[in-house]
């Protein structure tokens, strides 16, 4: 008998090519799962599915409901577990919001996330579950009012589908800043100084990775009496920001 935590799973990785996703992917493998990857970019999908061993692969734009759908409708197996990779933070100071911009961030951060949960609920098996990538950042009203609703929205959004889905599990993971290549892409050259930064003031003493996520994650995957909650995983990060 196996003592792999996810031994004879399906773990489904939507956002899976890099950065958490990309992570828990691996952590998912590694413990035992048959891992089916998902992402955007067909060579970097592709790369990452043979750098974990993915059962299979599937390239399209979650962002577009008839791919989302179509995916789902050609699973050959049941789902296990399932993770929705986040769609990355969006700030944008008041004065600044284009209602076009918004329309475009609102359906990346809450209409996905209840479009896959729509979804799950006929392939995720009882007991299993979805998780979430959100985040922390709007926890502090200064980083304006878009971030902030959508920030509160999230953990709403997570403990009703917990209800309306159950017996399948809904749980949101809420890291604060994680070196992922997405944060590179934001931070440009102002990366070293944000990871020092952190080093300095963190209580961890220490920057996130996506390896510390991914480990939440695949608890949460294995947790069985885990649902509706929100986890922060930031080192700490808002007792000092």
């Amino acid at each position: 008998m196996s003592d792999k935590q996810l031994a004879g799973q399906t773990v489904v990785v939507i956002g899976g090519s890099s950065g958490i996703g990309l992570e828990t992917a691996r952590m998912a493998r590694d413990e035992g799962a048959e891992v089916i990857l998902t992402a955007r970019n067909p060579d970097r999908l592709q790369q990452a599915a043979l750098d974990i061993g993915a059962a299979s692969t599937s390239a399209f734009d979650a962002g577009d409901s008839s791919s989302l759908e179509r995916f789902f409708d050609e699973l050959s197996t049941p789902i296990d577990q399932l993770l929705l990779s986040g769609a990355g933070p969006v700030y944008v100071p008041f004065p600044e919001i284009d209602l076009d911009d918004l329309s475009r961030d609102v359906k990346a951060h809450l209409w996905l996330p209840l479009h896959v949960a729509q979804l799950a609920t006929e392939r995720v098996r009882p007991g299993g579950s979805v998780l979430f990538i959100g985040g922390t950042g709007g926890r502090r009203p200064a980083a304006g009012p878009l971030i902030s609703a959508m920030t509160a929205a999230m953990s709403a959004l997570t403990r009703s589908l917990a209800l309306e889905i159950a017996p399948v599990r809904v749980n949101l993971i809420a890291p604060g800043f994680v070196d992922t290549p997405l944060s590179a892409t934001i931070l440009g050259d102002q990366l070293d100084a944000r990871r020092e930064q952190l080093r300095q003031t963190l209580p961890i003493a220490r920057v996130v990775g996506p390896e510390d996520v991914a480990a939440l994650a695949v608890h949460l995957m294995t947790n069985t009496a885990v649902t509706a909650a929100t986890f922060d995983i930031d080192g700490g990060q808002q007792l000092v920001e």
